[in-house]
């Protein structure tokens, strides 16, 4: 049984199934250019990984997030991506499909309702 706060006992907010399917699309991808020894694909595996680590968290809380994922959110809005950006455009494709996804699915983050 989840723990009281993880959206289990309220139903889930609008924006979670969009998610789980966007992230379920993602995660059955094979990361691009998985072979290649390059360092800008580092750029995208770690923002891949942080940002899987708040959608993993606001799933398990129905579509919600907690306030501290919602200020990182902001706070790497407010930074920009310019590192990503640079390595999505380099790279080609498929590295700037994939990063557009990674991109969507942090802007739909961006507009899941607190978990309080």
């Amino acid at each position: 049984m989840a723990a009281e706060g993880e959206g289990s006992r309220r139903p889930p907010s609008e924006g979670y199934a969009r998610l789980r399917r966007l992230w379920e699309t993602h995660r059955g991808d094979a990361f691009p250019a998985a072979d290649t020894v390059d360092p800008r694909l580092q750029e995208v595996a770690l923002y891949e990984s942080w940002l899987g680590s708040i959608v993993e968290a606001a799933l398990a809380r129905g579509g919600r997030l907690v306030d501290a994922h919602a200020g990182m959110l902001e706070a790497r809005r407010a930074e920009g991506s310019p590192a990503l950006w640079h390595a999505a455009a380099e790279l080609g494709e498929p590295v700037r499909s994939y990063v557009a996804r990674l991109m969507a699915i942090e802007d739909l983050l961006s507009t899941l309702p607190p978990d309080r």
